[in-house]
């Protein structure tokens, strides 16, 4: 009798250790967040502060990685089959996806944004560039990231509809905060004493568009182009009859001959983040897009001496 009551006991225990355990595994299921899968900094920055934590962001491009050259992992592949959503730049900046079939939606933000294409004094320098007739620096133009927040915020909704309120706030938001950002890029370029900047490659092309200066490169589009001696002796030329007094460099180029250039004209070498990509200290601080093209701001004002 009493080794009865034992076993009785034994099996009540594990019967409740078994539904415990189900109960548990289908909530876990229920509350299993949908993956999306993003390219550039940028689209993770949108995507971050429309969805918050409703979402598991998968960063393709890991922190401190150059987008121009960077080949995912067929580990990284698989993970991107498993996203319900996948947002990528385009424009040529992310030639792996060429052959590629999505599994789950993937969407091509440069489809949707107004691309700048290149005048003929940048076609010089176009080398290495897939789309070699347009700039995919897009996301430097604050009404392109309105473009592409408003369609993410979309696509959000589809995805998660019982979110939409939340999304739509967060959505509100973050467009208030690129148009604050836009004005504060006219107010502070408007009246500037210089009218040029010098950069390894070019990506403030639209920067330059919208708030009229102009930008001359060493290297063009390309970052990963090597720049001949007659494109140092160009930009040497450019920066004495230009008045320059500041060359810009990005994370992911090599600065030897930028450091180099600056050196044998005596003016300042600074970073512009051009928000491709972002490094791992950056990523650490936790800086957003806002708080990266505020920064930014300073650099031009100062390099184009503006009031």
């Amino acid at each position: 009798m009493k080794n009865l009551k034992i076993i009785v006991t034994v099996l009540m225990i594990g019967l409740g250790a078994l539904l415990f355990f189900m109960s548990t595994s289908e909530t876990i299921e229920k509350e299993k967040k949908p993956i999306v899968a993003v390219t550039t900094f940028a689209l993770y920055d949108i995507v971050k502060h429309i969805a918050a934590d409703t979402v598991e962001i998968v960063n393709i491009l890991p922190f401190g990685v150059d987008p121009h050259s960077f080949e995912p992992t067929p580990q990284l592949m698989a993970k991107i089959e498993k996203s319900s959503l996948v947002i990528y730049s385009g424009a040529g900046l992310e030639p792996w996806v060429e052959g590629f079939h999505f599994k789950s939606k993937a969407i091509d933000i440069s489809h949707y944004v107004k691309l700048r294409k290149l005048d003929a004094h940048e076609h010089h320098h176009k080398e290495h560039m897939h789309h070699n007739s347009i700039d995919p620096h897009y996301w430097l133009d604050f009404k392109n990231m309105q473009t592409a927040t408003e369609l993410i915020s979309k696509e959000l909704i589809k995805l998660l509809p019982q979110n939409k309120v939340l999304y739509e706030k967060n959505k509100k938001r973050y467009i208030e905060m690129l148009q604050k950002l836009d004005s504060e890029y006219k107010k502070r370029l408007s009246s500037c004493k210089a009218k040029s900047v010098v950069v390894s490659h070019n990506a403030l092309g639209y920067l330059a568009r919208n708030y009229a200066f102009h930008v001359e490169s060493l290297t063009g589009l390309s970052p990963e182009a090597q720049p001949s001696a007659k494109d140092v002796a160009r930009i040497m030329n450019d920066i004495k009859k230009d008045g320059v007094t500041t060359i810009f460099f990005e994370h992911f180029v090599n600065d030897k001959v930028i450091k180099s250039i600056a050196k044998d004209t005596h003016i300042n070498i600074d970073v512009f983040q051009p928000l491709g990509n972002i490094t791992k200290d950056e990523a650490e601080a936790g800086l957003s897009y806002e708080d990266i093209m505020k920064r930014n701001l300073e650099k031009l004002s100062k390099a184009l001496m503006c009031n």
